[in-house]
């Protein structure tokens, strides 16, 4: 199969319990074969079983790289996209107790249509990039949505190679999909036009 980012022909990189996984030789990007998506019904009872309660302290401390992101850069005059926001939107939480102005967005939880017709000084996207089918186009998405000097920030566990696949607790849940390399941020960079790309551990800054 093709590399669902840049179209370059994949190789089977790991197989186990019936599943199939494939890696770019170009990007670094780890692809399942999408014949072993979940349906859709499937995915939203996946994302249901999460509960993320906006109000339990835990999750608020693990969206932190995020917030502390937008808090450093942009003020309150800003505008923001909480994009795959899900059940328990805890990032616009978090940024409109301090007045900040932070539109939603979820393709299954709050399919607000009018969102993705407007551009924004930052975008924050945790825990969402691993579960794109078509990682191509939704970066394109993104990209679409950012003002000049905007920011994207993203959160997800970053593959590398110390890493064994086989045990990596990450491919254990069925909706992720979609597996990322430093490399395969530094060609999203480079493709769409980015004009800078930081990984820090798990957070992730596309910068416009």
């Amino acid at each position: 199969m093709n590399c669902s980012l840049c179209n370059t022909k994949t190789s089977l990189f790991f197989h186990l319990n019936e599943k199939e996984y494939y890696k770019c030789s170009n990007c670094n990007a780890i692809l399942m074969n999408p014949n072993h998506f979940v349906s859709p019904s499937q995915e939203i009872k996946r994302y249901k079983n999460h509960n993320n309660d906006i109000n339990d302290i835990g999750y608020q401390n693990f969206v932190k790289p995020i917030l502390n992101g937008v808090l450093t850069d942009f003020n309150s005059t800003n505008i923001g996209l909480d994009f795959g926001c899900g059940t328990g939107p805890v990032i616009t939480k978090l940024l409109r107790d301090k007045n900040y102005n932070i539109t939603t967005y979820d393709p299954f939880f709050d399919n607000n249509l009018t969102a993705l017709k407007t551009t924004y000084n930052f975008i924050v996207c945790c825990e969402v990039i691993e579960h794109f089918h078509q990682p191509l186009k939704e970066f394109k998405l993104l990209k679409s949505l950012l003002k000049l000097n905007g920011k994207l920030y993203c959160m997800t566990d970053v593959y590398k190679e110390t890493i064994n696949f086989e045990s990596w607790y990450y491919k254990n849940d069925e909706t992720h999909v979609s597996f990322y390399h430093k490399n395969t941020f530094d060609w999203i960079k480079n493709e769409l036009g980015f004009s800078k790309v930081t990984v820090l551990n798990r957070l992730i800054i596309f910068e416009n």
